[in-house]
């Protein structure tokens, strides 16, 4: 396990990863999504042989997993960012392939705006493109609450109550203060939009939705500034549980 210092004085953000075997490809930095870990959901995909030649990260982002909490941390999409900077200049990671799921697809985006020279290409699996999600959204429900409510009347108890199992083996690790400020991120979204990021950016970009989702919004939109976007069979928004296999080969594959 490594650490990176971030934000406040102190502070560290953590991650755990594998050396590869110097097949001289770019690292591949892996990051969660809102309430989520990034060695529970990817440290299998990164198992799959045709990907585990290359240095992996597993990256938990302020306020989850290992990664440290501090209650004077603005947790937005931003400072998410500039934070996993901060992780990929203290591991010497430079040009990664990033694989970003939900918010960290967000989080992925915004920092190959902000440090371009960190990121190669993006692997964004139902990555959140649009500020005002609809109110059935993970997030939405979360940013509904006010923080005090949230955090000390009973909002995080609750939620995590309404969650599945697989959501709520995770989110019980993350803080509640950090867990609402970070929903409350993805729900106003960032100037340009998130979308509007990826559309500009000139690396190579894969989008990647779960069979089960249905239709991505935008999708012609896409796909005519570059982004590959492909759909993963028998999947729904967790792609990497789901279908496993199909996961990994989109990863794998070029845009």
């Amino acid at each position: 396990m490594q650490h990176a210092s971030f934000g406040p004085e102190g502070a560290l953000i953590g991650w755990t990863g594998t050396a590869g075997d110097g097949d001289g490809g770019a690292a591949r930095v892996y990051v969660h999504g809102l309430g989520a870990t990034s060695a529970v959901y990817h440290a299998h995909i990164a198992a799959v042989p045709a990907l585990a030649g290359r240095r992996s990260l597993f990256v938990d982002l302020p306020g989850h997993g290992i990664s440290d909490r501090p209650a004077d941390f603005g947790y937005t999409l931003e400072d998410h960012a500039d934070a996993l900077a901060s992780a990929l200049d203290a591991a010497g990671v430079r040009g990664a392939e990033l694989i970003g799921h939900s918010m960290g697809g967000s989080v992925a985006i915004v920092l190959a705006v902000r440090r371009p020279e960190l990121v190669s290409r993006l692997v964004l699996t139902e990555a959140n493109l649009d500020p005002h999600p609809p109110s059935a959204a993970g997030s939405s429900k979360i940013a509904a609450y006010t923080e005090d409510a949230f955090v000390r009347g009973g909002g995080f108890e609750e939620t995590l109550e309404r969650v599945g199992p697989v959501w709520r083996a995770t989110m019980r690790l993350a803080d509640p203060t950090a867990l609402h400020r970070s929903a409350c991120a993805l729900v106003r979204g960032t100037r340009p939009t998130m979308r509007e990021m990826l559309l500009g950016l000139g690396v190579p970009r894969t989008y990647l939705i779960g069979g089960h989702t249905g239709k991505l919004a935008g999708h012609e939109e896409l796909t005519a500034a570059g982004v590959a976007v492909r759909t993963v069979p028998g999947a729904g928004h967790n792609v990497m549980f789901d279908n496993a296999p199909g996961f990994a080969a989109a990863v794998v594959a070029q845009p």
